[in-house]
């Protein structure tokens, strides 16, 4: 049988690969994309990695769930080619986005409660037939026109106009005026919009959650959710301090 690398202080593709329940060609991919620093080759081309290789394959492996893929092979590749402040770079963006995560679900729980707190049964009805109301008007059905509730918000029509371009709000036409008529969902959705517009959110990091209101099916499912995501937002920062400490290890060993 060959002699075991590994009692020379050696390893062999296999030997990382079993510590960690990789295949060894992802090993390898690993060492292709400067995740791993190049390996030595024996006489007979055979890769043999160190403690160091190994040391690596923890840091990548550890920084992964709270960094991403693609930023946690970033970071090592970054390290590999002796650009730390590269790397802590990338490390304090992550960090960065995930305050802002954070942040983002605060202003996404004050929102559901300002709007839980100020909510008032609307109708559901429909609109009698043959009846054409005013477009300055709310419905007597319980639907508003575009004017009742730019004023009830206290912004511009335009400004509805503008969300509805964006895809956050998306009120119907009315079949026979052309008009837009916003319902019960609407008006929480535009209300929504406006609470977090009012604390410095842009459209596009609007869209996204509003996308999660119409998915749960409202507001009462979804602060079910928030109670998720929180978890997950702190799962990612126990995350984030497992994998500096396995990359400060890493970065000792390299010297």
């Amino acid at each position: 049988m060959g002699k075991n690398l590994q009692n020379e202080g050696r390893l062999r593709p296999i030997d990382l690969a079993r510590g960690h329940g990789l295949s060894t060609q992802a090993v390898r991919n690993y060492e292709e994309d400067g995740i791993l620093p190049a390996a030595d080759r024996t006489p007979h081309g055979y890769r043999t990695y160190t403690p160091l290789h190994a040391q690596a394959l923890r840091a990548f492996l550890a920084l992964m769930p709270g960094h991403g893929h693609q930023v946690a092979a970033s970071i090592l590749r970054a390290v590999n080619q002796g650009e730390a402040d590269e790397a802590f770079r990338l490390i304090d963006e992550s960090h960065a986005q995930l305050l802002e995560d954070r942040r983002t679900l605060q202003a996404v729980e004050s929102a559901i409660r300002d709007l839980t707190r100020d909510s008032t049964p609307e109708a559901d009805t429909a609109v009698e037939a043959g009846a054409v109301p005013a477009p300055d008007a709310a419905s007597e059905t319980g639907s508003i026109f575009i004017g009742p509730l730019a004023e009830k918000l206290g912004i511009r029509p335009a400004t509805l106009r503008k969300w509805e371009n964006a895809g956050l709000v998306r009120p119907r036409r009315d079949q026979l005026t052309g008009y837009r008529v916003y319902d019960a969902s609407d008006v929480r959705d535009a209300r929504l919009v406006h609470q977090l517009r009012r604390g410095g959110y842009l459209l596009e990091q609007i869209a996204p959650l509003m996308d999660q209101v119409r998915a749960a099916g409202g507001l009462e499912p979804l602060e079910g959710a928030l109670s998720d995501w929180q978890r997950r937002l702190s799962d990612r920062a126990r995350a984030m301090l497992t994998g500096a400490a396995e990359l400060e290890a890493y970065l000792r060993e390299r010297g």
